[in-house]
């Protein structure tokens, strides 16, 4: 198997962002996770201590999110009592337990969420801010206007959709943009609670379409239930169920066509990018949706992660203390974000120009593949980490 990237894709390797890209190299093989227990003997009294201490942070940060929202637990129990039932029904692994690996973890995340909003709703504002969607968004602002109010949540719709693509697949394929997004795509069982482990800075996903719609005019409340209709299709999508709609597979998304794009296969990988009409994949050429009875076999990423929420929600960050130290000089801090900001909007460019072809895998269905290796290759196994401005 090996990793097929254009000599296109070398204009990434400089920068602020600069990340080395491999080409035609087989991957090594996937690294430990990197909080595992050493498999030749019991836990140490530091892993006992140190499991005892996220165990003692989570319970402290499930009781700030109660504070901020006393009716935290209602979602996950709605969502257990709907979903739940239907993947018990209808499976798409009927090997699959409910109670399998991790599955603690990710009920942290749901339970925690009041709490990680408040700093995803401060990232998605910069993020907003930074992206600046809002330009062409008042671009257009003088057309939205003349729309009939019939239209206006049908266009606002289209639009969000049309954007969520291209920010979800920048996503993807911009390496320090992965770096957050890779925690959504941790979980190698996907279920009814899976949907909730994702990175509160990963806002890129929301906050530019979001931050477009109320430049060029939408209603702010329109704008929010477009947004809150994505988290909730976004949940159920992940769910454990088997559902496709067969001949509107091209039209709607679904369980199925979520899946693939969480498939840890080397031919899924890098297609189905569409919050809820996969007519932009196949317009932009990045839809997958095999024939026949093939379902997906392997879910999450081979870069090694961490297992336990705090570890997953600092893994992203590694790295960045020697610019955090920055901040503490203003002057310091905005002079070397200017470059930073030249240099992602420079990578999201060129990714947006970049064939489709070159972001997939050239081997056999159902093969297994590292995602470091084509997203970030200096955090694959056996690269050191790194973080440069």
């Amino acid at each position: 198997m090996t990793t097929v990237v254009p000599p296109s894709a070398v204009a990434l390797s400089s920068g602020p962002l600069a990340t080395n890209v491999r080409s035609s190299e087989p991957p090594p093989p996937a690294g430990p996770r990197l909080d595992a227990p050493d498999p030749g003997g019991s836990p140490t009294l530091r892993q006992h201590l140190g499991r005892a201490a996220r165990l003692l942070l989570s319970a402290i940060a499930v009781g700030i999110a109660y504070l901020i929202d006393g009716e935290v637990f209602a979602p996950v129990i709605l969502l257990f009592v709907i979903v739940v039932p239907f993947e018990k029904i209808y499976p798409r692994r009927k090997e699959q337990k409910l109670r399998r690996p991790l599955v603690g973890t990710d009920i942290t995340f749901a339970l925690i969420s009041p709490l990680l909003n408040v700093f995803g709703v401060a990232a998605a504002i910069v993020i907003g801010g930074l992206s600046l969607f809002w330009l062409p968004g008042m671009l257009v602002r003088p057309l939205v206007a003349m729309l009939p109010p019939v239209a206006m949540p049908i266009v606002a719709f289209f639009l969000f959709d049309f954007l969520g693509y291209w920010t979800h697949r920048w996503a993807h394929e911009v390496p320090f943009l992965w770096r957050f997004h890779a925690v959504h795509h941790s979980p190698e069982h996907m279920d009814w609670i899976s949907g909730f482990r994702i990175h509160p800075f990963d806002g890129v996903l929301i906050a530019p379409a979001f931050f477009f719609l109320l430049a060029a005019g939408f209603d702010v409340e329109l704008t929010g239930i477009l947004a809150l209709l994505q988290i909730i299709l976004g949940l159920f999508f992940h769910a454990n169920v088997r559902v496709r709609w067969r001949w509107l597979d091209r039209l709607v998304a679904n369980p199925e066509f979520h899946h693939w794009h969480h498939a840890n296969e080397s031919d899924a990988i890098g297609h189905n990018y569409a919050p809820a009409l996969p007519v932009w994949d196949q317009v932009f050429g990045t839809f997958f949706m095999p024939k026949g009875d093939r379902r997906p076999q392997h879910y999450g990423v081979d870069e090694p992660m961490p297992t336990n929420l705090v570890g997953l929600l600092t893994h992203p960050l590694r790295g960045v203390r020697p610019q955090l130290a920055k901040l503490r000089h203003p002057v310091r801090a905005v002079r070397g974000l200017i470059p930073v900001v030249r240099s992602l909007l420079t990578e999201v460019w060129a990714v947006t120009r970049r064939p489709t072809h070159s972001v997939r895998r050239q081997s056999g269905p159902g093969s297994t593949s590292t995602n470091a290796s084509l997203f970030d290759p200096d955090d694959a196994p056996g690269h050191a980490p790194r973080f440069r401005f």
